[in-house]
């Protein structure tokens, strides 16, 4: 073979691609498993775990229930085995485990876990205690009166079918949707990178807020919300989540509602109570919430609580019995609620597949929209089956009046002619399909009363078209049908039935102020001692003189506090750390008390400067004693460690001087050099940790003490006799921060401090 070149003269080399008989790519991995993860993603998405807007479905739970159809397990027909069910859908549907399938059966007949139950199963199929149901080879199931709803004009071409798995038969892509299934029973799913959370809600006021929206398709959330008021969850409950959150999630698609036990007390002989949960949260188990209960009885985490016990039969009797009749049922409620799943929060992700497919978040007037538009689909399209179903009928019964008209001449047709058939198409100008019914007829139907039954038919089939047409002419009319279908759901799932009635009640969350940290703790006053050494102790009541108390050898006290036992106690160190204790978990009055650095991690190179009861809505003020500090807000300060929260930074020979709440407008402060620099305490900043900013300017040494007064008041000090005075001309002293201030005036303080209670 001669060397064949291309128009340059070169011989061309061999072209990319597998090599024969091998069938290997050569692909980037990175582009390899974007690709297989982002069909992966997608598949999950749209095919497990968000539902259709329109019928509010996944297509594991369409696929049952139209199987089920095949199968006719219609309402009125008697159950069949579950595992027959499972095995059509796995097999002609569903190319997934038959564990799946079932639990989604299961899921869909359970009236605790379904608001309106699509299938009606026989058999265990497990309870509200968390127990799974019965094999399948042991239940049965048919479909309930919704289920058939949603596949109502399913033959009546009012959806589009799509091919199998297997392309050997045809299933739907969508249902009609009759029952507004999406938001009566809810739907939940997790995907790839989104999730989906609705809960159930009632049909009757669903079917309100779809009637007001025909009339007023932009009609507010806020109006809308009138009719639906809320979830409505199958195991009851109270929502005591604040209406302007309702609004706002149903605005948006997104939000969550407080849901709260049912409970009553119920009165026992001599005075005593006990409480009786008749009602649970939704998607609690309440064996668990038992077993939880029981561990903050066995742990000590409620002493209210005494006992629990459980005496649900079919219907739900929790009781609840307190340690005395003297505790507040109220306070007890609200310590179980934030502390069990006697409170749960159901969130609201309304995140859904719309008619094309695409995911999408949707508030409350998009969802009913969605399925309004999707009725009005459906309606359309079994209109014009039915449309085509009688013009076909009406051309055949065309053709037989006109053979009952020449019955004579088309018997004689039929009868000397070689092709009857045409000689009747050609001399009454017939269609082929009106020949062959003519043909068809038998000989009984020549009488008088068919004709006229024919002709009656025909009249009803002419005025039926009349209104198809103008059905589908008319939007009006369209949405008039659909409002006709939906108040007629309504009827079905009204407020006087009783799977229709509202479960779920909604009240405003009490307003207790319940402090779990200090709930259970008796509310005693105490004085807390703290001594120079670092030794603590509580004592009993309010002591005001402490001289009759007992230190060690060279020891005295330090601080003195008058506190409760539910206040937390805090302790600011030279090292420019708060520390937190409970007051409560102080050691008593008797002897000396404990060490300090026994209950938190304090050097021993550094000594308590601060002691006081936390006060969240003050304001204090933290410097060293290299002049420099900040204004800190008491409610950061906080540690929850041994180790403490360091605020105030120092280092090397610098240490934290003082700690004092802001009482008034004016700063005061003095140096070693005894020069005092007034200036307001809105210029020093406010901060949560930090050096500080300079709170003076010296030259020669550092702070020595630090106070804030008001003008009215004065600035005062303490001479050497202990007696209190005023620094009278203190205005003088005025000027801005980090200014170096003007020498003290005669007669002050030797000692360099001011008249301020270091312990706050």
């Amino acid at each position: 073979m001669s060397d064949i070149k291309d128009e340059n003269g070169t011989k061309p080399g061999p072209k990319p691609g597998p090599k024969p008989g091998k069938g290997i790519i050569e692909e980037n991995i990175d582009d390899a498993l974007g690709s297989r993860y982002l069909a992966y993603a997608m598949a999950t998405i749209t095919m497990r775990a968000l539902p259709d807007v329109r019928d509010g479905l996944k297509p594991v739970h369409r696929r049952i229930l139209y199987a089920m159809r095949q199968l006719k397990l219609n309402p009125e027909n008697a159950p069949k085995k579950c595992a027959r069910i499972v095995g059509d859908v796995m097999g002609q549907y569903h190319p997934h485990g038959d564990a799946s399938i079932y639990d989604a059966l299961v899921k869909l007949s359970q009236s605790f876990a379904a608001r309106y139950p699509l299938i009606n199963g026989q058999g265990n199929f497990g309870n509200i205690d968390g127990d799974s149901a019965a094999a399948m080879r042991y239940t049965e199931a048919r479909m309930t009166a919704a289920g058939k709803a949603l596949l109502d004009g399913l033959e009546e071409d009012a959806v589009d079918f799509r091919a199998t798995y297997n392309e050997e038969d045809e299933e739907p892509v969508v249902l009609p949707a009759g029952f507004p299934n999406l938001l009566a029973n809810g739907s939940m799913g997790i995907a790839v990178g989104m999730a989906t959370s609705i809960p159930p809600h009632n049909a009757a006021e669903i079917c309100n807020a779809a009637l007001h929206l025909i009339k007023a398709p932009k009609a507010r959330i806020d109006t809308l919300l009138e009719h639906v008021k809320g979830p409505d969850f199958p195991t009851g409950g109270i929502i005591v989540e604040p209406h302007e959150n309702i609004v706002e999630a149903y605005a948006t698609g997104r939000g969550g509602f407080k849901v709260r036990a049912r409970w009553q007390i119920e009165e026992l002989p001599r005075g005593q109570w006990q409480i009786v949960v008749t009602e649970i949260p939704y998607q609690v188990q309440k064996s668990r919430l038992i077993e939880k209960l029981a561990e903050l009885i066995d742990g000590k985490k409620n002493p209210w609580l005494a006992d629990i016990r459980d005496e649900s039969a079919e219907d739900i009797r929790v009781v609840l019995e307190p340690k005395n009749k003297n505790i507040d049922p109220e306070m007890l409620m609200e310590s179980l609620f934030k502390s069990s799943q006697l409170e749960n929060r159901i969130s609201l992700n309304m995140n859904v597949l719309d008619a094309t497919g695409t995911p999408r978040v949707m508030g409350l007037r998009d969802v009913i929209q969605a399925f309004l538009d999707h009725r009005r689909d459906v309606l359309g399209r079994r209109s014009r089956q039915r449309l085509g179903k009688i013009e076909d009928r009406m051309e055949i019964l065309a053709g037989l009046k006109i053979a009952y008209l020449n019955i004579d001449e088309v018997i004689r047709i039929v009868r000397f002619e070689d092709n009857p058939k045409q000689v009747l198409m050609t001399t009454f100008n017939l269609t082929e399909r009106q020949t062959d019914a003519i043909l068809n007829m038998r000989l009984r139907a020549l009488n008088k009363l068919q004709e006229i039954e024919i002709q009656g038919e025909y009249d009803l089939l002419a005025e039926e078209k009349r209104q198809l047409e103008e059905l589908l002419a008319s939007e009006k009319l369209q949405w008039a049908r659909i409002a006709e279908q939906v108040r007629e759901i309504r009827d079905i799932y009204g407020s006087k039935t009783e799977l229709g009635k509202r479960r779920t009640t909604f009240a405003d969350e009490p307003d207790v102020d319940l402090d779990m940290s200090t709930a259970f703790i008796s509310k005693e006053p105490v004085t807390i001692v703290l001594s120079k050494m670092g030794w603590v102790r509580a004592l009993k009541g309010k002591v005001e003189d402490l001289s009759t108390l007992k230190f060690k050898d060279g020891d005295g006290p330090a601080f003195a506090v008058l506190a409760y036992t539910t206040d937390s106690i805090i302790m600011f160190a030279s090292n420019g750390k708060f520390y937190t204790l409970g007051a409560d978990k102080l050691p008593g009055g008797r002897g000396n008390g404990e060490p300090i650095r026994l209950m938190v991690d304090l050097e021993d190179d550094h000594m308590p400067i601060g002691f006081f009861v936390h006060d969240p809505k003050r304001e204090l003020i933290v410097a060293s004693s290299a002049g420099y500090g900040f204004r800190v807000k008491e409610e950061g300060i906080t540690a929850s460690k041994r180790g403490g929260k360091q605020v105030l930074n120092v280092k090397g020979d610098v240490e934290a001087l003082r700690c004092i709440a802001v009482s008034g407008e004016k700063i005061a402060t003095i140096g070693d050099n005894r020069k005092i620099l007034i200036y307001d305490v809105s210029e020093l900043p406010v901060l949560g940790r930090g050096k500080g900013v300079r709170l003076q300017n010296f030259k020669d040494g550092g702070l020595k003490d630090i106070a804030t007064f008001k003008s009215e008041d004065g600035l005062c000090f303490v001479d050497g006799s202990g007696r209190r005075n005023s620094v009278n001309d203190w205005e003088i002293h005025q000027g801005k921060r980090a200014q170096a201030g003007r020498m003290a005036p005669r007669g002050f303080s030797r000692a360099g401090v001011f008249a301020v209670d270091k312990t706050l």
